[in-house]
């Protein structure tokens, strides 16, 4: 009976393992994680098994947090979470659970960035509605304490990962905007689909591992010019749940690349260009 359940919640799971993780390799390790330890504790006495199955993947992952945060040459947390890409049209059953509102790469990004307690206590409750008190059983803090964790992240997260036009046409209206420019090294048009503060990420065009901010639209445009080669190889795709693009070129997948958009125009975008971690993602569909 228990396998049954944990096999009905299991993309539940996995959505609540990404989000706190920011990579799809360690979702799925702590999610089978989570299994082997409901497993073995049994559900004798457990009201609520889903809930319960919930609170032991957030515990997995908030000690595989503590451990990298234990490691300082781990950088985890400096490079950009693995997207979730999928097709232009409708998403699969196997990605809802990673393609809801609020699991846009900025957000993500800004996640990352929180200390691990802060980022469980939100992911928990903002985005899985887990009471207080149960988020204070798993962190060992006080039902109070939890709330000003989440309230510190909700904090970060609504002053830099902005909401995305919910209109999925006007957001690839944007960025197809974007690469048009890009393609013809168009400053003026790149600059004028760009809000003035956009913040671009990207990983892997300088070398393994670094990641390389750009600020502002005069300086983001210029980036695009610069590799607006790429451009051509462009396909559209969700990163996300938003507006995206794969690069491909003679079959290989060069750039994977997000969106955020709002009011018509680009606040954030993100570039994954690492060769070694683009090809641990499941990206075959999209190379052909």
């Amino acid at each position: 009976m228990l396998a049954i359940t944990f096999a009905e919640h299991r993309t539940r799971l996995r959505g609540v393992a990404y989000r706190i993780l920011g990579s799809l390799g360690d979702a799925e390790d702590a999610v089978q994680e989570a299994w082997l330890r409901a497993d073995a504790a049994g559900t004798t006495g457990v009201a609520n098994v889903p809930g319960w199955l919930t609170t032991i993947t957030a515990r997995v992952c908030l000690n595989m947090l503590r451990a990298r945060r234990s490691r300082p040459e781990d950088l985890f947390d400096t490079l950009l979470p693995d997207p979730v890409v999928t097709s232009a049209g409708a998403p699969g059953p196997e990605d809802e659970a990673l393609l809801a509102d609020a699991v846009g790469m900025a957000l993500q990004v800004v996640l990352q960035s929180l200390a691990p307690a802060e980022r469980v206590a939100f992911v928990l409750h903002d985005l899985f509605a887990v009471p207080f008190d149960e988020i204070g059983e798993l962190l060992e803090r006080s039902p109070a304490a939890v709330r000003q964790l989440a309230s510190r992240a909700r904090r970060r997260v609504q002053g830099e990962a902005p909401a995305p036009d919910p209109d999925l046409a006007a957001q690839r209206a944007a960025v197809d905007a974007f690469f048009a420019a890009a393609r013809d090294g168009d400053i003026d048009g790149l600059v004028r689909v760009l809000h003035p503060d956009v913040v671009l990420r990207g990983e892997g065009a300088t070398g393994p591992g670094i990641t390389v901010v750009h600020r502002g639209a005069r300086t983001v445009a210029s980036q695009a010019v610069l590799w607006g080669g790429l451009a051509a190889y462009a396909r559209p795709v969700l990163v996300n749940g938003t507006a995206g693009a794969v690069a491909v070129r003679d079959g290989r997948v060069l750039s994977v690349m997000a969106f955020t958009v709002v009011d018509g125009r680009i606040v954030a975008a993100h570039a994954l260009g690492d060769r070694a971690r683009l090809a641990r993602l499941d990206l075959a569909e999209f190379a052909g």
